[in-house]
This record gives C-alpha cells, structure tokens and sequence, in this order.
C-alpha cells in the first residue's frame, strides 16, 4: 500500500498565491449548498461524491498543484486521496478548509442556501433519533435502547476516524445535491 504524501497550505499563503495573479487551480469537495452559502474566490466546485480523477483531471498539467479544500479538511483529504491512488500527486490540502479561511478573515464569495450545513444535518438526525429510541426504550420496550446506542457508537468512529457515515449518506440526499443558478454564478466569481 502506498503512502499517502499530502502536501498543505495554510489559508493565508494560498490568499498569496490567488492574489499574485499567477493561475492556480482551487478545488472545493463540498456539497453545492455548502459551496453556495460561502467559498473561496476562484475556487471549483467538485462535490466529494461526484469526483472521478480521470474525468475531472484529464486536461490537468501534472506537476502543478491542485490545492484542495472542504469545510474543515476531512472530505479535501479523502479526495487528495482519490488522486494519489490514480497516480496524480499534486493534490495540497488547503489547511483547515473554509472554515479556518473564514476565521483568517480573508476574501469570501457568499451566497444563499436555504439548507443547513452537513453536520447540522447530522446532528439534527442523530438528536432526534437518539431522543425517540431513548422514549421508546422507557415506554415501550427496552430494547429500543439500540437505536442511541448504535448512533453513540456512529458518532464515537466518526470522531476517530474523521469519517461520518451519516454525513456520507446525508450528503447524496436530493436537498444537498440541488444546482442552483447561483452555483453556476459563483463557480467563476460573479456575483448573480
């Protein structure tokens, strides 16, 4: 098994490079109402699920840089991931990913979307979930008690492993995969 060799940028040194003026090719892994609400100026959007490295990259200069980013880096990771295990290794993790862009202050395209974020999603599911197995185990039947105990131990590997089944899952549901014109706008840094 090959080695993973991610390479990474901080935020503040990619805000750099975009500004020189010099082309840099920024990918986002993000879901299109995640992309939609904020991204970074000039980035691609390529939701994680559709990302086909052949496809996508066919035309790409190998060599230079693909630096690559989602909300917090987990979903950047597992892509930079997908095109080292086709050969291509010029993915850079983008340190972070938007959320730590965001928290530098620096230049953001924003939009709306009228959906939550995936792990609010996430969190709204496994809550209500929990909360409705727990009721059941009290009123109805203890065995009931599996549904927030499964859920526990969903959220307990998803904190180890940085991979949320949930969120997966979430993330292919209709409401997430929505192309708005907005998407089409914000994709080359206009406004709509």
């Amino acid at each position: 098994m090959n080695e993973i060799s991610t390479r990474s940028i901080a935020p503040a040194q990619l805000c750099l490079l975009l500004a020189s003026g010099k082309p840099v090719e920024l990918l986002d892994v993000r879901t299109p109402p995640e992309f939609i609400n904020a991204h970074v100026p000039g980035a691609r959007l390529i939701p994680l699920d559709d990302l086909d490295v052949e496809t996508h990259f066919k035309d790409h200069d190998p060599g230079q840089p693909i630096y690559v980013l989602c909300q917090a880096g987990a979903r950047a990771q597992k892509a930079i991931e997908r095109f080292e295990s086709s050969g291509c290794f010029d993915g850079v993790l983008v340190e972070g990913g938007t959320q730590a862009w965001i928290e530098a202050g620096l230049p953001l395209n924003r939009g709306t979307s009228n959906v939550l974020p995936i792990m609010r999603q996430v969190q709204i599911v496994v809550g209500t979930l929990s909360a409705m197995g727990a009721a059941l185990a009290l009123f109805v039947s203890r065995w009931f008690a599996v549904v927030p105990l499964l859920l526990g131990s969903g959220l307990l590997f998803a904190g180890i492993t940085g991979t949320c089944g949930m969120a997966i899952l979430l993330a292919r549901m209709p409401w997430n995969r929505t192309q708005s014109q907005c998407l089409e706008s914000c994709s080359t840094g206009e406004r709509p």
